[in-house]
């Protein structure tokens, strides 16, 4: 059968190209790509050029001051993820022909998840398999969402803006958020306060605290408050916004569930609205095209199992 354009693409291609040109992207340019691959910025370029060549494709456009990935250049991104997250975990499938039910669980979190279920799903794991070994990675929804398409992470727990066709995602838990202050805060301790006392404080909040984002029934209800304008602080970390909003820098959102035991002790005191609070939903994301090990494979199905088992109004957490 002779050869097809196609055939021939995937036996002459240089993969190194694929690997240089998903650099390029992720660095928004030339210069960066070739710093972060210790690379001279000539050869970072001839290798971009060789690829729109060999592709007879324009995969960005080059203007001064201005960086724009076609919609060729965009759909090549991602199969360029593809392929690097598969070789990436070579060695790890390599590994594990020669070990049973053993192997390393990458777990991206993002900051600050308290689920009973996934608790109770590692404790399991570990007692019947006691050599498998666990990284839990905290960072932002974002990154877990682009660690699990990687194959960098077995799977992930995060906040979700916009789900993603090649992942799957399963809800493992509800949490609602509230306002809330700090000792040194003129509000702490007051009762009978509205959300019209809120207006014109100052807040601290997530990075993920945008109308258009992960956190989006919070940014409305801050609108609502006054609070969209005076933001002092701002973190993608649960425990560093908690941090800001206990020093007094100002108002700020928090989990009902996560900062009950704060408020018991003193620490902070929740702030109106008291009735409705916003609602986020935590998601489980895993990579279905990737090949996971026994222990990766293994821990999925285990908190798979658990949440399928548990209704939903127990997996929805708040003060109390």
């Amino acid at each position: 059968m002779p050869d097809t354009r196609q055939d021939r693409l995937a036996w002459d291609l240089d993969w190194n190209l694929l690997r240089t040109f998903m650099v390029i992207v992720e660095e928004q340019g030339i210069t960066r790509a070739a710093d972060r691959l210790g690379l001279k910025q000539p050869t970072v370029s001839n290798a971009l050029r060789r690829m729109e060549e060999r592709l007879q494709r324009r995969l960005i456009e080059r203007k001064p001051n201005a960086f724009q990935v076609t919609a060729v250049g965009r759909l090549l991104y991602e199969e360029c993820v593809e392929v690097f997250g598969t070789v990436s975990r070579l060695p790890i499938l390599l590994r594990e022909v020669q070990e049973e039910i053993t192997g390393r669980v990458a777990i991206a979190l993002t900051s600050h998840v308290i689920s009973p279920l996934l608790d109770g799903a590692l404790a399991e794991f570990h007692a019947a398999h006691p050599r498998a070994t666990f990284t839990l990675g905290v960072t932002t929804s974002e990154q877990v969402v682009k660690a699990v398409l990687q194959k960098q992470a077995s799977f992930g727990l995060c906040l979700v803006r916009e789900r993603d066709p090649r992942l799957e995602y399963e809800q493992i838990y509800r949490e609602f958020f509230g306002f809330f202050c700090g000792p040194k805060h003129r509000l702490f301790r007051r009762g009978g306060l509205t959300l019209e006392d809120l207006r014109g404080e100052t807040s601290v909040s997530f990075q993920t605290d945008q109308p258009a984002d992960a956190l989006r029934p919070v940014a409305l209800l801050r609108a609502r408050a006054g609070l969209d304008s005076a933001i002092v602080g701002i973190s993608s970390s649960l425990e560093e916004v908690r941090r800001m909003i206990v020093a007094g820098l100002g108002i700020g959102p928090l989990p009902l569930h996560v900062a009950q035991d704060d408020v018991a002790a003193g620490r902070l005191w929740r702030l109106p609205p008291y009735e409705e609070p916003p609602q986020i939903d935590i998601f489980l994301v895993w990579n279905p095209a990737a090949k996971l090990n026994r222990a990766e494979a293994g821990l999925l199905e285990l908190l798979r199992k658990r949440i399928a088992a548990t209704p939903l109004t127990q997996r929805t957490y708040a003060a109390g």
